[in-house]
């Protein structure tokens, strides 16, 4: 096995072990903080992974003065972090028992938006006015991750036990004909519509009981809308 880098199409340069571990960057023991900014200043599009930072030994002082700064201040801090042969970008927040990091990703590591090159289309005073009923009737204070439950995971260890027990695992009808074209539907009704089921009955909370999520389509007047989820984080090319 060789590793290498792609410089262009099909052409490699290739790297020997030695090689590799001069370009690496050193890992450090210490996480170096350059500014300090409000937590809205990071658009969430450029977190990766987000990590638990607990303090060393005889750190515990400087950490829970940290700690209480960052959250009398309302602000986070931007750091530098060398780990495992690479250099993050970071920020550091406080959660309810302590410190985050969250690592970061590069300008070049993030598609541009114009790249899907969206349509911008005028929206009526009457169908704003019914969307932002809709909003308002539909807040709630905050994300409880306590009462939303992985419905697809469920419903997949449900048929991996029957097939433990031996039985067949068969497709629902309900599942055979997702694929079929989007329907056409009529903003102004469909807003109308759910803004009539929301006065009806409240929306009913998440429970471990395993069900399946109603199809949601995003539509505007007499066009019908499949919208394509594009992941906001680039491919990336190591050697």
């Amino acid at each position: 096995m060789v590793k290498g880098y792609e410089f262009e199409k099909d052409r490699y340069v290739i790297f020997e072990p030695d090689e590799l571990k001069a370009l690496e960057e050193a890992t450090q023991h210490t996480i170096d903080i350059i500014a300090f900014m409000p937590l809205a200043a990071i658009d969430p599009v450029y977190y990766d992974k987000a990590y638990y930072l607990g303090p060393d030994k005889r750190g515990g002082k400087p950490y829970s003065l940290l700690s209480e700064a960052l959250r009398a201040t309302g602000k986070c801090a931007l750091a530098k972090w060398n780990w495992k042969g690479k250099q993050y970008m970071v920020q550091i927040r406080v959660g309810e028992d302590g410190l985050i990091l969250q690592q970061l990703l590069y300008a070049d590591e993030v598609r541009s938006m114009a790249d899907l090159h969206v349509e911008t289309v005028d929206v009526s005073k009457a169908e704003l006015s019914l969307a932002e009923q809709l909003i308002e009737q539909n807040s709630v204070e905050g994300y409880n991750p306590t009462e939303y439950n992985d419905e697809e995971k469920q419903r997949i260890l449900a048929q991996i036990d029957k097939k433990i027990a031996g039985e067949a695992i068969t497709v629902s009808p309900e599942t055979t004909g997702a694929a079929s074209g989007a329907e056409v539907i009529d903003l102004m009704e469909a807003l109308r519509k759910s803004i009539g089921s929301t006065k009806a009955a409240p929306a009913a909370k998440a429970t471990t009981k395993e069900t399946k999520a109603p199809a949601r389509r995003s539509a505007k007047r007499a066009e019908a809308v499949t919208p394509t989820p594009v992941p906001a984080k680039k491919t990336r090319k190591h050697a």
